[in-house]
């Protein structure tokens, strides 16, 4: 198997950007390096981004049995951050006393999270569209607090090397991270990789994941009720690469992560393709709906993957590998040899939304060494990776695709700045096309 770490050690040894960005980040005070709450403390938690994802993220926290408040929120939309706080008690039963945030500590605006982030909170949680992440994960390693954050970490490579960066220095402070790819935290998917990576099925020849489904929610905002195209864009964040990555990375990172988890590294080229057969309407912004990508990790061993959102077709969020002596459905948590089922996990288990919370807050009490952020970011990358393949058309090498200096952040944060993809005047935008687009 391939180590993982020394995988990424290669893949970044070319990266100039990633070294800059690191040497940017050290000189900085280094005096919330022991920001460490108690045993008998509590962990103060500040949200930023109250979307959906965000209000599943602070229930989940809170649900754990540790002693921790929700003390501070933030997100650009008034409406979202006003009625988080409400949503999230509301499920939270007997533990609803957890939520502590007052009127003065709900922050509005692209600056939000400065604001959460300064006010006082141990651990900082991420849930905007992923987008933001690279930006506000170095704010908060800055500042010197824990971090979970959701996945992806990022959207495109320059943000990819920003979180890399980012997470040096956060080891360097003794910072815990937490990563949202909570299969890491999921008993069943524990015991079975731990079974293949002890040989199980010999040696493993080929990977098979898919998340094949109907989609996701359809935009809420119309065209015609926009107040500015960069509203307009935040509020259908989904449909749009820089806030998003298309569905390969927002959602397909599960599968993708659990085969490079697997295999103890990450490919190390790829091809593909994809395209926009059926949600073909200009309200869909400019997304695929999608993708099959081959990933080639560095021994020839083959990643196939699958990502769909069409209707009425054949689904499956699921994840599978081939060896010398069998096959395992991943996903399932069933080991077959020679034709019989040797091998099946049964126990349900903790909801590992939750269990990956609770670990993060036990490293965070016991000052432990904790950082899920460089796997997040190189599973991150793999996703951009086979956008890069699909959009492109073309073979694209992973070292090429993490030094990549292609941006689609936009330069300036406000309602009245421009996004980095414009429509034309009927509200289209423009769509990547395999052999034309530039992925790298």
């Amino acid at each position: 198997m391939t180590n993982p770490e020394s995988s990424r050690r290669d893949f970044l040894k070319t990266s100039a950007v990633a070294a800059a960005g690191v040497s940017a980040l050290g000189h900085l005070s280094s005096l919330r390096n022991a920001v460490h709450a108690g045993v008998d403390e509590t962990i103060k938690i500040g949200l930023v981004g109250c979307g959906g994802r965000g209000t599943g993220a602070a229930r989940d926290a809170l649900s754990t049995d540790h002693n921790c408040k929700l003390v501070s929120i933030g997100d650009v939309f008034e409406d979202r951050a006003g009625r988080l706080v409400e949503s999230v008690k509301g499920n939270l039963g007997d533990k609803a006393d957890k939520v502590t945030v007052t009127p003065d500590h709900i922050f509005l605006g692209f600056d939000a999270y400065q604001k959460v982030i300064d006010s006082g909170v141990d651990l900082v949680i991420l849930a905007t569209p992923p987008g933001f992440r690279p930006i506000h994960f170095e704010y908060a390693v800055k500042a010197g607090k824990h971090v979970f954050m959701e996945k992806p970490v990022a959207t495109d490579a320059p943000g990819v090397r920003q979180v890399l960066a980012a997470a040096k220095v956060a080891k360097e402070k003794g910072l815990k991270v937490g990563v949202g790819l909570q299969r890491h935290h999921q008993a069943g998917y524990l015991e079975t990789v731990a079974r293949l990576q002890n040989g199980a099925i010999g040696d493993i020849l080929t990977y098979r994941c898919y998340w094949n489904g109907a989609g996701v929610w359809d935009p809420p905002l119309a065209w015609e009720d926009k107040k500015s195209e960069m509203e307009y864009q935040v509020r259908n964040w989904y449909y749009y690469n820089w806030l998003s990555g298309d569905h390969i990375c927002e959602q397909h990172i599960h599968n993708l992560d659990v085969c490079n988890w697997v295999k103890g590294g990450y490919p190390v080229r790829a091809n593909g393709m994809g395209g926009r057969q059926v949600r073909t309407d200009k309200k869909y912004g400019e997304i695929y709906d999608h993708h099959f990508v081959e990933f080639e990790y560095d021994d020839g061993t083959r990643m196939f993957s699958q990502c769909r959102h069409i209707p009425n077709c054949w689904n499956s969020v699921t994840e599978h590998a081939h060896g010398t002596k069998g096959t395992v459905d991943i996903s399932g948590y069933r080991i077959n040899v020679n034709g019989e089922e040797p091998w099946r996990y049964r126990d349900k288990g903790r909801n590992p939304y939750e269990q990956e919370h609770d670990d993060l807050m036990a490293a965070i009490r016991a000052n432990e060494a904790y950082s899920e952020a460089e796997n997040g970011a190189m599973s991150t990358m793999t996703s951009i990776l086979g956008r890069m393949a699909t959009y492109s058309g073309k073979v694209i090498e992973m070292e090429a695709a993490l030094n990549s200096d292609i941006s689609l952040m936009p330069k300036e944060f406000a309602w009245d700045a421009e996004p980095p993809v414009k429509a034309d005047a009927n509200g289209a935008y423009p769509i990547p096309t395999p052999g034309i687009t530039r992925a790298v």
